[in-house]
C-alpha cells in the first residue's frame, strides 16, 4: 500500500517536473527542473530495488549533467532565445 502510493508521488512528481521543463522560459530554471526530473527518477530505481542504477543516475544524471548545463547557459544566456 505504502509502496503504491509512494510510486504514484514519484510518477506525478515526474509528470510535473517534465511540464515545468517544457513551459520555462529561464533556462536555468529549466536545468534546475531537469535536475530534478533526473532525480525522482533515481528515486524510482531505488524504489524498484535498483540502488546501484539509483547511484548512477543521481550522481551521472540529476549532478553531474545539471552542472554542465548550468556552466553552459551561463556562458550563452539565460533566457530562451537570448543573444
Amino acid at each position: 500500500m505504502i509502496e503504491t502510493v509512494l510510486h504514484l508521488l514519484v510518477l506525478i512528481g515526474l509528470a510535473v517536473s517534465a511540464l515545468l521543463i517544457y513551459w520555462f522560459r529561464d533556462l536555468l530554471a529549466a536545468a534546475i527542473a531537469a535536475g530534478l526530473f533526473s532525480f525522482l527518477v533515481s528515486v524510482e530505481f531505488y524504489i524498484l530495488q535498483a540502488p546501484d542504477v539509483a547511484i548512477a543516475q543521481a550522481s551521472i544524471g540529476a549532478g553531474l549533467t545539471t552542472a554542465i548545463f548550468i556552466v553552459t547557459i551561463r556562458a550563452v544566456g539565460r533566457e530562451e532565445g537570448s543573444p
